[in-house]
């Protein structure tokens, strides 16, 4: 199906409402690219102005992929001398709104938007964090911006590099106009670090884990004063081995108030013997209940 300049729709308040096929910075011919790609704002027909010039004193637009059912708002940066029904996006905002090359796209111009007073950004790589001034950067590349939009993943270009900064929040409302407004920036960390946090702390967990179940003292090999080797015996280190795995493991039957003295069975008694320990030392320890005995026999007064 094709659309003209001639589908707009005009609601109570005379709003402008177009749909046009959305292209890509490349599809220009003779025209600097770098321009539109790095800003947030959109070429449009010449008879879109035709429509505009009497409704709006600045101009505003909603963008919106109803096949998606997704949105976004930008400014314009010209009227294109052509009678196509065409506007050309920057190729970020394309990626954003998920639209391809010649996809259907539904113009709203905004009448009135609240200036913004306050804007989080969070950078996707630190490296944008690591520049001498990222606050600066940002207020320069903000320039080619005329409005913002909250969850937006908006596109900037320093030093031949592009960076993506995601809009976190924006106050007074979610949708704030940057055009002539005095408004303060503040940064979230950065993606990339908020990942590799994570990850780092749950490595270190399972580090810590792992060493506490698996750690046993003096562990290095065993040097003689005379120098000579020491016998490696396999069945001692295999018995070194066992236990270190079982140390330090908690005990989850734990009743609080009740205290316990376990023994650990005895690795020279035979099977049969540690069977018998391990049964009797299950039970719950009672100290100290031997027979009384006094060294000191108290004198018995004699008779007179």
């Amino acid at each position: 199906m094709f659309y003209d300049d001639n589908d707009y729709s005009s609601d109570d308040d005379n709003r402008f409402h177009a749909v046009y096929r959305c292209y890509s910075p490349a599809f220009l011919i003779d025209r600097e690219q770098t321009t539109i790609e790095h800003g947030g704002k959109i070429l449009l027909p010449q008879t879109a102005l035709e429509q505009l010039i009497d409704q709006a004193r600045i101009m505003l637009f909603k963008l919106t992929n109803r096949k998606q059912n997704r949105s976004t708002h930008c400014g314009v940066l010209e009227f294109l001398q052509s009678s196509d029904p065409v506007c050309h996006i920057p190729y970020w905002m394309m990626r954003h709104l998920s639209l391809n090359e010649g996809d259907v796209i539904h113009v709203e111009c905004i009448t009135s938007m609240l200036p913004a007073s306050f804007a989080r950004f969070q950078p996707q790589c630190k490296d944008f964090l690591d520049l001498s001034n990222p606050k600066a950067v940002l207020e320069r590349v903000l320039r080619s911006f005329s409005c913002l939009t909250k969850g937006d993943l908006i596109s900037i270009n320093y030093l031949g590099r592009n960076y993506e900064l995601a809009v976190l929040e924006l106050k007074p409302a979610d949708v704030v106009s940057i055009i002539e407004c005095d408004m303060e920036v503040d940064f979230a960390p950065s993606l990339d670090q908020t990942e590799s946090k994570s990850t780092s702390t749950t490595t270190n967990h399972q580090t810590l884990a792992k060493s506490s179940s698996a750690s046993a003292p003096f562990h290095g090999p065993g040097n003689r004063l005379n120098g000579k080797l020491k016998d490696t015996d396999q069945e001692e280190q295999q018995r070194h081995a066992e236990s270190s795995h079982r140390r330090g493991q908690p005990n989850y039957d734990y009743k609080w108030g009740l205290l316990q003295f376990p023994r650990a069975p005895l690795h020279g008694l035979d099977n049969d013997m540690n069977e018998i320990f391990e049964r009797n030392t299950s039970a719950i320890f009672q100290p100290f209940t031997g027979e009384k005995k006094i060294l000191r026999q108290l004198r018995t007064e004699q008779p007179k």
